[in-house]
């Protein structure tokens, strides 16, 4: 076994700290050495925009075989999210969960909060209509001090604020500098939520591409890591090497000229 592949031997927690931090194909390659059920619980422990460069990855059988053993709202989130280009919001959603409809009250909104947060950490209630189109926010400060008997419709935060799959990095992070809230709502053209992005997740992703860039000018790809073994990294590096060489060669002939 190669020296940076994950053993069984380590914890969970362990594992997904190790497979993060390596190159698409290595974390690929360390997961095809796991069993399914192992492998997919590293998966669940990963950051989604971390899952969605893995994913193309993996061979066919053995993603069909994590997709169906994994549970179904997550994994439809991760075949969503392959939709929309790598340098998108709608790469990095989470499913949506505490999805509420307006006619529901306030009691039986934190009757099902109390369940849920057994199994997530709930920030905020999403509430949407019958077609899946988000109408409003419910903050869990506005939960507990509202009356029981309350709708949702008449106590939650109207026309809120969300994101767009489609919207570049960039771009989304120019639009919440100034909210700092710690999820945002993703919805598509017609207002349907499709998932949820955290803030912490975007910042991440944001100075990962921007640790990034300076490798990028001298040949280093994304793909590449600490842990990445020199064959592969050659193989990135290689067209730039070639590349300076003949430079190199142009400006040696210059001089040899003058």
């Amino acid at each position: 076994m190669a020296e940076n592949t994950p053993t069984t031997n380590t914890s969970l927690e362990e594992l997904a700290g190790q497979i993060s931090r390596m190159g698409a194909g290595e974390a690929a390659q360390a997961l095809e050495a796991l069993e399914d059920d192992l492998a997919l619980k590293v998966l669940e422990r990963l950051a989604p925009g971390v899952v969605g460069d893995i994913i193309p990855h993996l061979g066919d059988d053995r993603r069909g075989r994590l997709f169906a053993a994994g549970p179904s709202a997550l994994t439809h989130q991760w075949s969503l999210n392959q939709a929309f280009p790598e340098d998108c919001i709608g790469r990095l959603m989470e499913p949506p969960t505490a999805v509420f409809h307006p006619d529901e009250t306030v009691a039986e909104a934190s009757e099902r909060v109390r369940v849920l947060v057994k199994k997530v950490f709930v920030t905020y209630c999403f509430v949407t209509d019958a077609g899946g189109k988000l109408v409003g926010i419910v903050t869990m400060r506005d939960l507990l001090v509202s009356d029981g008997a309350a709708r949702l419709a008449d106590v939650m935060l109207k026309e809120p604020f969300y994101l767009s799959p489609t919207t570049s990095l960039t771009d989304a992070m120019n639009s919440v500098v100034y909210r700092h809230y710690p999820i945002y709502p993703v919805c598509d053209d017609q207002g349907v939520l499709i998932g949820l992005v955290r803030g912490q997740a975007m910042f991440q992703e944001q100075t990962f591409e921007i640790s990034a860039q300076p490798g990028r000018m001298v040949g280093v790809g994304k793909e590449e890591r600490l842990v990445t073994p020199w064959p592969r990294s050659l193989l990135f590096r290689h067209p730039w090497l070639q590349l300076n060489l003949l430079t190199a060669f142009v400006a040696a002939a210059v001089d040899a000229r003058s």
